[in-house]
C-alpha cells in the first residue's frame, strides 16, 4: 500500500479549469486515477470523448453537461457518471468543484473527428487521442 502526500498531487491548468490528481499511475496507483476540479463561473470545457467511463461527484456549485446530445443539470451533493466513447461538453455559470475517478490510462478524443477516407473504422484515429496530464 502506498500514502500519496497532498505535497506530490499534482496541478493541471487549462483555459478552463484546474485539475488536481491525487493518484495516479504514475503516482503509485496501479489503474486508477483520482483528481479534483475547479471549474471557474462562465467556463465551458471543450466537446470531447473519453475512452474510459468516468464518475463525477458535484462538491460544490453547479454545471450543465450535455451528454451524447441529452442536457444534463448537476450540483453539490450529485455524483454523474459518465459513459466511456460518449460525447460530451461541461459548462458552469457558477463555478463548480468535482472530484473524479477514472481508469487509466484514458485517452480523450473529438468525437467528431473521424478516420480519412477508405479507412475501416468510423473513429478517431490513435494519433487524434490525448492522455489529459491528469489522468496520466
Amino acid at each position: 500500500m502506498s500514502v500519496i502526500r497532498l505535497s506530490d498531487a499534482r496541478r493541471s491548468e487549462t483555459p478552463n479549469a484546474v485539475m488536481t490528481t491525487y493518484a495516479s499511475p504514475t503516482q503509485g496507483s496501479t489503474s486508477l486515477a483520482l483528481w479534483r476540479v475547479e471549474m471557474r463561473a462562465g467556463a465551458q470545457g471543450p466537446l470531447h470523448a473519453m475512452e474510459a467511463e468516468q464518475i463525477w461527484t458535484f462538491l460544490t456549485g453547479s454545471a450543465s453537461v450535455d451528454l451524447a446530445g441529452e442536457a444534463l443539470t448537476v450540483g453539490a451533493g450529485d455524483t454523474l457518471v459518465l459513459p466511456a466513447d460518449a460525447a460530451r461538453q461541461v459548462s458552469t455559470a457558477e463555478g463548480f468543484t468535482a472530484v473524479v475517478a477514472s481508469t487509466s490510462p484514458s485517452r480523450a478524443y473529438n468525437p467528431d473527428a473521424r478516420t480519412p477516407e477508405g479507412a475501416c473504422a468510423l473513429a478517431p484515429r490513435d494519433a487524434d487521442r490525448v492522455l489529459p496530464a491528469w489522468i496520466a
